[in-house]
């Protein structure tokens, strides 16, 4: 499982480490190949409401079976969409309708990990698990970050760099068919993994719409994970700009990952520990603002590799190592709602949110008259400043962070839940000190 979802943001992200070239390559237009990237999003929020219900209905292995064929199929169909024997005219088309395959493929995978969490370990391991499982999502961007800029040093690369990646999609695929056998274990690890599907769907969503605490992470959080969307996609055409090379703002993805997923590793043990959830989660989301605002304004300064790269990796630490952690929270706010369904709507509302980002910050840049130091090689149809979207951004990600931080209050329902059904089975170990939070 953890290969699929260290897979789909490799295919999802393969372009935007190389933008430009793309777009030379193909012939098209920047926001053309921005659109490989948005695909992924505008695709996920119809989808995801089967996906929830197929994962807490036909469970986890049908589902990524699934999602590993159609990114299978995806890698290969952008691969042939720019073999030579193809007219120019038809590369993108080809190459955008192997996205879109790869794009119905990555809602089956990413609601996976606290579903997988929740069935197969018990609660002193589920956010530890659920770390690991998330933090293969942004190995998989860190792939595409290092990889795509390396492969691509000049544009006649670019199928060299799909057949790369169609090679490890064949091998994923294979394993996960043949690998995964079972949904959930024999026997249930947890008192809440017995009933972890107690709601219908529909009710589930109801009893959703109708919880604060949820409704506040599914608008604040789906907004974080907007700006670290934006964040990703538009990374080398910012910094490009700015003279920046490709291979430096591929790096600056590197540190945003790797120290995103150190982060997540303490942070992820830090909880299992203690199970101060909100807590952690609260001061993180504080810090990755305070990132994004200064990641705003260095990166519209020329010559500054260093606070680029150190404003990058707090970024990441910080921000990155919310995820797993927030995902949980969202099952222990709204528990008994399948996991997948609590999950996977504060996904939709990231997905939403991202459209919405990217859009609104490609809309805001303006033209630049004159850039004698940039880096990009799209020609005048890179040259724009990206000044008014950067600072859009870190006031849009310090707002909902504000908001989170001084309205979201919960119980933890699933652990008290636990505890609960430890008292009634008459275990001396049923004292749960963490069960609640009134921070």
């Amino acid at each position: 499982m953890c290969l699929c979802l260290c897979l789909y943001p490799q295919l999802w992200l393969t372009f935007a480490p190389v933008a430009d070239q793309s777009a030379q390559f193909m012939g098209v237009t920047l926001d053309q190949i921005n659109w490989l990237s948005i695909i992924y999003m505008v695709v996920a929020i119809p989808l995801s409401f089967g996906t929830t219900w197929m994962l807490d209905t036909l469970g986890l292995r049908i589902t990524l079976v699934l999602g590993s064929w159609l990114n299978m199929l995806g890698a290969v169909l952008r691969f042939v969409g720019v073999l030579g024997s193809l007219v120019s005219a038809a590369k993108f088309p080809v190459v955008m309708g192997g996205q879109t395959l790869c794009a119905l493929a990555q809602p089956l995978v990413i609601f996976t990990p606290t579903k997988l969490a929740a069935l197969w370990f018990p609660e002193h391991q589920r956010a530890t698990a659920n770390m690991i499982a998330f933090m293969s999502n942004p190995l998989g961007i860190l792939v595409a970050s290092i990889l795509s800029p390396m492969i691509v040093g000049k544009t006649n690369n670019i199928p060299s760099l799909l057949f790369i990646y169609a090679v490890p999609a064949a091998i994923i695929c294979f394993l996960a068919t043949v690998g995964i056998r079972d949904s959930a274990p024999p026997t249930p690890p947890s008192a809440s993994a017995e009933s972890s599907n107690s709601e219908p769907f529909l009710e589930g969503i109801k009893l959703l719409l109708r919880n604060k605490a949820y409704m506040i992470l599914l608008l604040c959080f789906g907004s974080g994970i907007a700006v670290f969307t934006c964040f990703s996609t538009l990374l080398e055409q910012i910094m490009c700009v700015r003279g920046y090379p490709n291979d430096f703002a591929g790096l600056c993805g590197g540190l945003f990952i790797v120290f995103g997923i150190i982060g997540a590793g303490f942070l992820g043990l830090y909880v299992d520990k203690t199970k101060k959830f909100i807590e952690a989660t609260k001061v993180n989301m504080s810090l990755s603002a305070l990132a994004c605002i200064a990641f705003s304004v260095v990166s519209q300064m020329r010559n500054q590799r260093i606070a680029l790269a150190v404003v990058c990796s707090l970024f990441g630490f910080f921000g990155f190592s919310i995820y797993p952690v927030a995902m949980e929270l969202s099952v222990e706010c709204s528990y008994p709602v399948g996991e997948a369904t609590s999950a996977g709507l504060i996904f939709i509302s990231g997905q939403i949110q991202s459209v919405i980002y990217i859009l609104l910050l490609q809309g805001l840049t303006k033209p630049m008259a004159d850039s004698p130091f940039s880096t990009c090689s799209a020609g005048g149809d890179a040259a724009l400043s990206w000044r008014v979207p950067m600072l859009v951004m870190a006031g849009l990600c310090s707002a909902f962070t504000c908001c989170f931080v001084i309205f979201f209050h919960t119980e933890y329902r699933r652990l008290d839940a636990e505890a609960q059904s430890t008292l009634d089975s008459g275990s001396p170990t049923a004292f749960c000190p963490f069960a609640t939070s009134g921070f």
